[in-house]
């Protein structure tokens, strides 16, 4: 696509130079010196080769080529100044074209790229409850562990319904915990409501 559009702009210069320089457009119609060819220079009958070469025709000073653009005929330039014109509005409306698909491929590409940071926002979202779960699970994992152990306590002897208690009390903590880390997401904007 950026190869193509600067080749369509490469083009569109080169004609909007060519229009511009009047020298360059009288160089450019090729009947007039297939007619200057076929007319003699001298009476040697040696046909007129000058201004049809570019190389020659380069060394000529802008006076002559002015010259023998004023002994043409002006309708001749302005035909292919009507057809380079042509052209120019071609490749000017097929850059504009370009231009236009330019634009549009940018703007698909933000909007994708829109959709995907949506999609990388959610994602955050679930790492962030799933994090806070886990911490809330290994406090409760910790302390069943410690009273789940198999060391003789007194007060264990006593009161065998306390280590259900410690678990109850535990995981209550540890869902209250999560409630707040929650919201506490909610509050600051970092989890959608």
């Amino acid at each position: 696509m950026t190869r193509l559009t600067g080749r369509v702009q490469k083009v569109r210069d080169e004609l909007e130079q060519l229009l511009d320089d009047d020298d360059d457009m009288a160089d450019l119609y090729l009947s007039r010196k297939l007619a200057g060819a076929s007319s003699p220079l001298s009476g040697s009958g040696a046909p007129n080769w000058y201004p049809a070469s570019p190389t020659i025709g380069s060394k000529i000073s802008r006076a002559s080529r002015a010259s023998l653009t004023i002994r043409g005929d002006e309708n001749d330039v302005e035909e292919l100044e009507m057809l380079l014109e042509a052209y120019f509005m071609q490749i000017d409306g097929t850059l504009n074209k370009l231009t236009t698909l330019r634009e549009y491929i940018d703007d698909t590409e933000d909007y994708i790229n829109i959709q995907l940071d949506n999609h990388r926002n959610q994602l955050i979202q679930l790492e962030l409850f799933l994090s806070s779960g886990t911490v809330c699970l290994s406090i409760y994992s910790l302390v069943a562990a410690i009273f789940g152990m198999n060391i003789p306590y007194s007060w264990n002897e006593d009161h065998p319904y306390m280590f259900k208690w410690v678990v109850i009390v535990a995981g209550a903590f540890c869902a209250f915990l999560f409630l707040v880390i929650v919201s506490y997401a909610r509050h600051k904007g970092l989890v959608g409501s």
